[in-house]
């Protein structure tokens, strides 16, 4: 509250401990080694991701992929969310 009376006003020294909560970052729920035939059909699934975040609860986990600029412009790479 600011006052214009100085004998209601007061400084007081105020300390604050901030807390990381998310100090691990979403990482990838294991290793993972793809692998693409050169006759892969049209449509084939090819890899499933999964990723983690030590600091969330499973049941907490929501993510979302997404290719690179320039491999998002090409038709040969789609990515689809499984809702799992």
């Amino acid at each position: 509250i600011i006052s214009d009376n100085p004998k209601q006003s007061s400084r007081v020294p105020v300390f604050i401990k901030v807390l990381d909560v998310n100090d691990n970052a979403p990482e990838f729920a294991m290793f993972y080694e793809t692998y693409v035939c050169e006759n892969a059909k049209a449509e084939q699934l090819i890899q499933t991701l999964s990723a983690v975040d030590k600091d969330d609860s499973y049941s907490g986990h929501q993510f979302s992929f997404s290719l690179a600029p320039e491999a998002a412009s090409s038709s040969n790479f789609t990515l689809q969310d499984n809702r799992g």
